[in-house]
């Protein structure tokens, strides 16, 4: 039997899936970027986009999956490989659950423009896009240069994104006390937040799975959760509102 030939098979097939899993995550970084200039523009057409170019992430992780499962099946791969066949199926779906949301981020963009709602807090939004998008295209950077040190480094920022998203939630809440026309479209941004919050989470979760993908351990230190958002009741006069 040819050892060397089913190496350099196996190393093959996992470069393609390694390599699809890199295009996933560039569609999701530009879906969260096209995403985030239609709400900031109030642009329907964009956001109908992104809602469309869902269906190429989802196809992308079908062909992970598959891909995966075969390999696995076929060379039963063992040690660090078997971790890192693993770990790429689990980043490939942390990269499908962020594509998820930001389909539902445009969803929402679409229904605030048409109905031409309140759409207060965007430059607070945008922030928080940016700062997730940072975070996805360096957890990738770390995972395709298997970069523990900088996947730790993701896995702390995430702190900041949920500082932001506790900050715009009494903001919003503020605006719905000032005026209830405003509650609609409010309601809808504090959603879109969440789902950008969330989306955060999963770039920390790629950064952690990097992480044991590396070193074969999981990061000794529980990552910070800054988000208190579940937890906040505000009194009118906490809001600034006037008795």
């Amino acid at each position: 039997m040819n050892t060397d030939h089913i190496v350099s098979s196996f190393d093959a097939d996992l470069n393609r899936i390694e390599s699809l899993v890199l295009e996933m995550g560039g569609l999701v970084e530009q879906q969260l970027l096209t995403c985030t200039k239609a709400l900031k523009l109030g642009d329907r057409s964009l956001a109908k986009d992104v809602i469309r170019n869902d269906a190429k992430i989802n196809a992308l992780e079908a062909e992970v999956n598959q891909m995966s499962i075969e390999l696995l099946a076929l060379r039963q791969p063992m040690a660090s490989d078997l971790r890192t066949v693993v770990m790429t199926l689990k980043i490939a779906n942390h990269l499908e659950r962020v594509g998820d949301y930001i389909k539902n981020m445009a969803r929402r963009t679409n229904t605030i423009t048409k109905a031409d709602a309140f759409i207060g807090s965007v430059s607070t939004l945008t922030r928080m896009s940016a700062k997730v998008q940072v975070m996805i295209n360096d957890a990738l950077d770390a995972y395709n240069r298997r970069d523990p040190e900088a996947a730790e480094a993701v896995r702390g920022d995430d702190e900041d994104v949920d500082q932001m998203h506790n900050g715009l939630f009494r903001e919003l809440l503020t605006y719905m006390m000032e005026d209830t026309r405003n509650i609609s479209g409010c309601m809808h941004l504090l959603f879109i937040a969440k789902n950008i919050e969330r989306m955060g989470d999963h770039a920390a979760e790629i950064a952690g799975e990097t992480v044991y993908l590396v070193t074969g351990e999981w990061p000794t230190d529980k990552r910070v959760k800054g988000d208190r958002t579940s937890r906040m009741i505000f009194t009118p006069e906490e809001l600034g509102e006037a008795e």
